[in-house]
């Protein structure tokens, strides 16, 4: 790889300069340059004989399809509103979510704009993988290539502060502090941040309609897709169950979910880390030390902790870890989330309830859960994400009087 603006690393394309950036316009959302190219990468994606080992990248490449982002295109755009994008977008993906950068630079391309994406330092498989494809079909698709550049630096670097100062929207994707550290790069005058902060999520299963399911293993597999797959580290994995029901229904449901959920985390997690299973016993003494009616349940091994708290409080977000660490609560209705759901909450998961049900609950007022998503679609992703419509943020609307 070149080395272009001083320290930065170009993963795609070879070099680019700031006359370039500047020089690149922006396009109309859902442009059909943009959804050729989309459509070229789903097909080189799935050509990479690695992506049977990367759930997450064929999951990238099925959302890239043309049939796919021509159903959204009719959700998101309406012929009779001009929109154009921004202008330059500055993305600065997380790190701990291999793909997220890959979703980030798709919204930035759909809304219009030029994107600068800092992917996540470390060498990620998926990454990599990514990257060789829109090199490969970049000269067939050469003006959407020209609006992305994909690069990588450290963090003593100043590009932050040089990328901050060209672009016309910064999306941060971290951490409070990350987003505090970043923001002390200031930007234009008219620019703004979009940032995905900490945030934690949340689960709901009505135990009567569980035990209904004639495949409750299936559900638990969802479970295990929204937890495990990121070690519980995403916004979008819940850390708190909620279970509602009789306490018969309740005591079958939570026998038979859990049972169903350590057999498959025995089979596809692997491993443990030792240094796990010490966080996980610090997070249950902290716990318990700090509220009464604390109690875990005892399970075979360290791959799955279940611990059970008998009243809701709002300082439950702090007991949370990795992994693996589940806190679970019986409670009368979904209602009973209003004594913690703050701003930091992002998704309910849930199982059970109907539609008038889950509106019911998002009328309620409360200041966090953007998304309630059915069990095993936690980690979708949408562009409606934390609340923003990304293609409205990310495009501005032109009006003609």
């Amino acid at each position: 790889m070149q080395q272009n603006f001083n320290d930065i690393t170009m993963l795609f394309p070879d070099a680019i300069s700031e006359e370039q950036i500047r020089n690149t316009p922006a396009t109309r959302p859902f442009a059909d340059d943009t959804i050729a190219f989309l459509n070229a990468l789903s097909q080189e994606l799935n050509k990479d004989p690695l992506i049977r080992n990367y759930p997450d990248v064929a999951t990238f490449a099925f959302f890239c399809r043309r049939a796919n982002i021509l159903q959204i295109k009719e959700r998101f755009s309406d012929e009779k509103i001009i929109r154009s994008g921004r202008g330059i977008v500055f993305h600065i993906a997380p790190s701990n979510v291999p793909v997220n950068f890959a979703y980030s630079l798709l919204c930035g391309l759909l809304a219009g704009n030029v994107n600068i994406v800092r992917v996540p330092s470390k060498d990620f498989e998926q990454v990599q993988m990514i990257c060789s494809a829109i090199t490969k079909i970049a000269s067939s698709h050469s003006d959407c290539a020209s609006r992305i550049a994909l690069i990588r630096y450290e963090k003593t670097s100043n590009a932050t502060e040089l990328l901050s100062s060209l672009c016309d929207v910064r999306i941060i994707w971290g951490g409070d502090e990350t987003i505090a550290q970043i923001r002390k790069s200031t930007i234009p005058a008219r620019s703004f941040d979009v940032t995905f902060a900490d945030r934690y999520s949340i689960c709901a299963i009505e135990a009567s309609e569980y035990l209904a399911n004639a495949n409750p293993e299936q559900i638990a597999q969802g479970f295990y897709n929204d937890t495990y797959l990121f070690d519980q580290n995403a916004c979008t994995a819940p850390h708190l169950i909620l279970w509602i029901g009789e306490n018969k229904d309740v005591a079958k449901a939570k026998d038979l979910f859990w049972e169903s959920l350590h057999k498959i985390v025995k089979q596809r997690y692997g491993q443990m880390q030792p240094v796990i299973a010490v966080d996980k016993l610090t997070a249950l003494f902290n716990q318990a030390v700090s509220h009464e009616g604390v109690r875990q349940i005892i399970t075979e091994d360290n791959l799955l902790w279940r611990i059970e708290i008998n009243e809701l409080q709002p300082e439950v977000e702090n007991y949370r870890c990795s992994s693996g660490y589940f806190t679970e609560y019986h409670g009368k209705s979904l209602s009973d989330l209003t004594k913690i759901v703050n701003q930091k909450y992002q998704t309910l998961a849930y199982y059970g309830f109907d539609k008038n049900e889950l509106k019911s609950f998002s009328e309620l007022g409360l200041s966090g859960i953007d998304r309630i998503v059915p069990i095993g679609q936690t980690t979708d992703f949408s562009l409606v994400w934390d609340g923003y419509n990304l293609i409205e943020t990310l495009s501005r609307r032109i009006e003609i009087i």
